[in-house]
């Protein structure tokens, strides 16, 4: 890959991760109840997501995806259901000033897990990379090492993005600690989650 070309796939990877979707909802939700520090572990989970997104991409199961109608449905429901499940324990959380208990490993190592789940479960993504990557892709090239250069760029655009994404979610965190804006910002990320899942109901092949 030439240099312009990696420049070229460094801005649309800005462009991608920027773009408001499950991902960011999760990190600014977490970004206002347990701070930039406390929410590196769902950045690192939304990567992990990313990454095996891009893995599927790049040993071809993407294309797979992409052409069995059963194969997209299954996973695009479960994203569904995943995403509104979150949608509706965040609405119904109930308002509760930062503690010790917040933090425990254990805290942590749910938050990981739950945001890799929510980029791990969503077919939207898949598609979007298989045509997405193929397009900086040089035929004449050797494509695991393209893909493992696009795949680290977007790693790591993505946890920058996101970090940003915590930063600003974090400056309001003194306003949320009010129990009344606490439950007003559950719920506003709750009926995002539920947003994003519907928005995912509605992707068609």
């Amino acid at each position: 890959m030439s240099m312009e070309l990696i420049l070229a796939f460094v801005l649309a990877a800005i462009v991608l991760s920027v773009s408001p979707g499950a991902g960011a909802v999760n990190t600014m939700s977490n970004g206002l109840r347990y701070g930039v520090k406390r929410t590196v572990p769902a950045i690192l989970g939304l990567q992990l997501g990313l990454a095996a997104q891009i893995l599927i991409v790049g040993v071809g199961l993407g294309a797979l995806l992409s052409s069995s109608a059963l194969a997209f449905v299954v996973l695009k429901w479960l994203g569904v259901g995943y995403l509104i499940w979150l949608g509706i324990q965040k609405w119904r959380e109930a308002p509760t000033l930062l503690s010790s208990a917040d933090e425990q490993m254990g805290v942590g190592w749910q938050r990981f897990w739950a945001a890799a789940l929510v980029n791990l479960l969503n077919p939207k993504s898949t598609i979007f990379l298989l045509a997405f990557l193929p397009q900086f892709l040089v035929p004449a090239e050797p494509q695991g090492p393209q893909f493992l250069i696009m795949g680290t760029i977007l790693l790591s655009v993505d946890t920058l993005v996101m970090l940003g994404y915590a930063s600003l979610a974090a400056s309001l965190k003194g306003w949320f600690q009010n129990p009344a804006r606490q439950k007003l910002q559950n719920r506003v990320f709750g009926g995002m989650f539920v947003a994003a899942g519907s928005a995912l109901a509605s992707v068609s092949r």
